[in-house]
């Protein structure tokens, strides 16, 4: 839980001097950058590393960050992050970032599951509904996975709330509802 709230102090901090300094996208932008690096298993295990140095660290991302073009703030706060020892942090504050740029920019996030990928129709229609419903923010963001399971449909979650129009959903309480006994039948049985 600690590295939590370091975490989201160390975000707030990069997304309040990223706005005072009206480089907001610009930063936005690079922890996107730095959010698809740690997909690579290398850089993870390089920022969570405590026997490399921490000079070793700094050299490495400052060769890195250049290649990648990265702004001068991000890696000045990446140094910082180095100096202060709190490189390994960098995943959750990366996390922190993305969630209070969605809460200050008023997006919110959504996740559609459904059995076959979804056409770009498809996908207009629910981001129009969503948006229409006045239960997101002005904008949504919406990541998609599939499950095959869901046999059809789709299960859309967002903002705490979960709503399920799959398939098997629906099969599940189809099988529900005959499993409870029927009152028919044992008024049948009696005459």
């Amino acid at each position: 839980m600690k590295n939590l709230r370091v975490a989201a102090r160390y975000a707030k901090s990069l997304l309040d001097l990223a706005q005072d300094q009206n480089k907001l996208d610009v930063i936005k932008g690079d922890v996107d950058n730095l959010q698809e690096m740690l997909g690579n298993r290398d850089f993870y295990l390089l920022m969570k590393s405590p026997i490399v140095s921490p000079a070793k660290k700094k050299s490495i991302l400052e060769s890195i960050f250049s290649a990648a073009k990265l702004d001068e703030m991000t890696t000045a706060f990446a140094r910082i992050l180095i100096t202060k020892g709190r490189e390994s942090n960098l995943p959750e504050i990366v996390s922190a970032f993305q969630q209070q740029y969605k809460s200050l920019k008023n997006i919110t996030s959504v996740q559609i599951t459904s059995a076959t990928p979804l056409t770009e129709v498809e996908m207009h229609d629910i981001r129009a509904k969503l948006l229409a419903s006045e239960a997101t923010g002005q904008e949504v963001d919406i990541e998609t996975t599939i499950d095959e399971s869901l046999i059809g449909g789709f299960v859309l979650e967002y903002n705490g709330k979960v709503y399920d129009g799959s398939v098997a959903h629906k099969l599940k309480e189809i099988r529900k509802e005959f499993s409870k006994p029927n009152i028919y039948v044992s008024q049948i049985d009696q005459s």
